[in-house]
């Protein structure tokens, strides 16, 4: 089974007309301020995933701040599941701390969706007051056992749009906080995963986390694939595409290059989101 955990879709209206939703949506401007930014909607991913040999992707909308559009946007994603309930695995996602995202988090779960993300805190940075503000929607999650995706960037290195003032330290503080939750770390994590090597703690704070594959060969050198199967294991590492900023036969190539087991690539391909999303005993 090959799975790619990390795709984004987008309505028509916000694909033809991008600026004019720029409007308190710093977030978005910076992301998808640049025309050459991608954008694709469900028949467009769909028709890639046959192109690529996908057999289901993970899509989500965007972390909008304002309530209409997250509502909107979701609606979108929950239509695009219905449209295609054999390829497609949905996600709610809205601004992480606002106030309306426990009740969106029960309308996405009683719509069809399967989760949580991807959320981020591009600009207000992962605080204390922050996390008390995303408690009410971890502990959704928590309780119907449902993954929450979240961004995650490394803290050094080259600038780039989208890239989060977030430290290893804050995202280490939130997955502590709620590490009864099945979490996935989009973009490896920020490569916090490396402290798995620690002896004492870690360990343990890391038991429910994923680490996904998303815009990769952007960040990382291909060795970074075998790195993190040997600091943590296939079985906790999803693909992630981040479709459409990058095909995922771009990571195929860096895949075969790492010089993984058979057994490790299906873990990685697919086998490990067919466990998290229950789907191993439908297929």
């Amino acid at each position: 089974m090959f799975i790619d955990c990390h795709n984004h879709l987008f309505p028509p209206e916000i694909r033809k007309t991008r600026e004019q939703f720029f409007t308190n949506e710093s977030a978005f401007e910076l992301l998808y301020g640049d025309p050459r930014s991608r954008m694709v909607g469900a028949r467009e991913l769909i028709a890639s995933m046959d192109t690529e040999g996908i057999e289901r992707a993970v899509v989500f909308g965007f972390p909008w701040r304002q309530a209409r559009l997250f509502k909107w946007h979701n609606d979108y994603i929950m239509d695009a599941v219905a449209a295609y309930p054999e390829r497609l695995i949905g996600l709610a996602c809205f601004d992480a701390v606002h106030p309306e995202g426990a009740a969106e988090t029960h309308r996405g779960l009683d719509g069809g969706l399967r989760g949580v993300g991807e959320l981020a805190f591009y600009e207000a940075g992962i605080t204390a007051a922050n996390l008390e503000k995303l408690a009410p929607v971890m502990d959704i999650c928590r309780v119907h056992k449902v993954p929450v995706m979240l961004h995650t960037n490394e803290p050094v290195g080259h600038q780039y749009p989208g890239k989060a003032p977030n430290t290893l330290r804050q995202i280490y503080d939130l997955v502590r906080r709620f590490a009864d939750n099945r979490i996935i770390l989009a973009h490896w994590g920020g490569g916090i995963f490396f402290y798995h090597l620690l002896k004492k703690e870690v360990k343990d704070v890391l038991r429910n986390v994923y680490f996904d594959t998303a815009a990769s060969p952007y960040l990382y050198d291909a060795a970074i694939w075998s790195t993190a199967c040997t600091v943590i294991g296939a079985d906790r590492i999803l693909f992630g595409s981040d479709y459409p900023l990058l095909k995922p036969s771009r990571y195929l190539e860096e895949l075969d290059a790492a010089g993984l087991s058979r057994k490790d690539r299906e873990r990685i391909l697919g086998a490990n989101a067919a466990d998290l999303w229950g789907l191993a005993s439908k297929e």
